[in-house]
């Protein structure tokens, strides 16, 4: 993976044509790149968000963003109201407490409170 401007891009390579190819992810443009060689596989993605910027700026156009740094989760109420009471007690907001745990649980850390409960199914 790699990242530039706030966009990531995955890539593989393709061994019966000798070249790398990647793409762009979670945007809803469609942003490629390849390179013969892996050294300048990181210059053909930054020239590729480059090119896409320049683009939609000529055409009067707001880039697709990857990410905007929000999203819904819908809990229960009774989540709702443990979670604001761990976020109060830690005294932070809830969004910043959500935050953290969140960013715990990406790293592979504890996250509080509580565990999965014995026989519940992981949801996808």
């Amino acid at each position: 993976m790699m990242e530039y401007k706030g966009y990531v891009g995955r890539y593989e390579l393709d061994p019966d044509a000798n070249v790398f190819h990647g793409e762009v992810i979670d945007t809803r443009d469609v942003i490629t790149f390849q390179s013969e060689t892996a050294a300048g596989l990181q210059q053909a993605f930054r020239d590729s968000i480059d090119d896409y910027l320049a683009f939609c700026a000529e055409r009067g156009e707001s880039p697709d963003k990857p990410f905007r740094g929000e999203f819904l989760v819908r809990v229960s109420p009774d989540q709702h109201r443990k979670f604001s009471a761990a976020a109060s007690a830690a005294g932070v907001s809830l969004n910043s407490w959500a935050a953290e745990q969140l960013d715990r649980a990406a790293a592979g850390g504890p996250v509080h409170p509580g565990r999965r409960r014995k026989g519940a199914k992981r949801s996808a």
